[in-house]
């Protein structure tokens, strides 16, 4: 079980959080707002959550689970979304919380959350505008998927990457907007999501999935070097 503390400068002045855990995350979660900005480095997918079967959108970064493709020195040196931004911290009752147990944390390496006279640092405002994104963000990400949804735009996608020594890897349960059904849609309902910025989030989605082949190169480079 998490270990919950209530963020204070009083006992937290010297914790420090690191970067360094980004590279055992193969998927994250996004929000709507953050599609512009995480579609020039990420495919942007969709996927259902395991217990509830609702929709949710994220950034895939990795092929297999605890591998993450992109990270430099453990570190993504991009966009980082806000789900990775935060780990380890938490809001509850409009306060922030954090689990001392996250490997987020580490006791002698990584940034300072409290300058030396209590104001944040610039990694602790990092999460909490992470925090916010994500407290804003994923009501009105849902209302968009409910949309998409409604006029029937997701589809799963079939992603399957053949490699260099000969192995094959599927990625299942994921899911795009369709454009043939975007552009077959009348003129009111594409006014409608157009009004809705929806049509901003259907473009930006469908052309990041050109990166799934960037996470295909990738791996077939470590394959050649052993990385693998």
């Amino acid at each position: 079980m998490p270990t919950w503390e209530m963020l204070n400068r009083e006992q937290h002045a010297a914790l420090r959080v690191s970067r360094a855990c980004d590279a055992t995350w193969h998927f994250a979660q996004i929000v709507a707002d953050e599609f512009p900005r995480a579609a020039p480095y990420y495919p942007i997918l969709f996927t259902k959550h395991p217990e509830t079967g609702a929709f949710y959108a994220g950034v895939v970064m990795g092929l297999e689970p605890g591998d993450n493709l992109l990270t430099v020195e453990g570190a993504l040196p991009d966009y980082r979304p806000a789900d990775l931004e935060r780990q380890g911290f938490f809001v509850n009752d409009g306060q922030i919380v954090i689990d001392r147990e996250h490997a987020g944390f580490a006791a002698a390496r990584g940034e300072a959350l409290f300058e030396i006279d209590g104001e944040p640092t610039l990694a602790l405002k990092r999460v909490q505008q992470a925090l916010h994104t994500l407290q804003e963000g994923i009501p009105a990400t849902d209302d968009a998927i409910k949309r998409f949804l409604a006029h029937g735009l997701l589809e799963p996608i079939d992603v399957t990457l053949d490699f260099d020594d000969g192995n094959r890897l599927r990625l299942d349960g994921l899911y795009t907007i369709s454009l043939d059904a975007l552009h077959a849609l009348p003129d009111a309902a594409v006014l409608d999501l157009f009004r809705a910025s929806d049509l901003q989030l259907a473009y930006a989605q469908t052309g990041s999935l050109r990166h799934i082949r960037t996470l295909g190169r990738i791996r077939n480079a470590r394959l050649s070097d052993g990385r693998a």
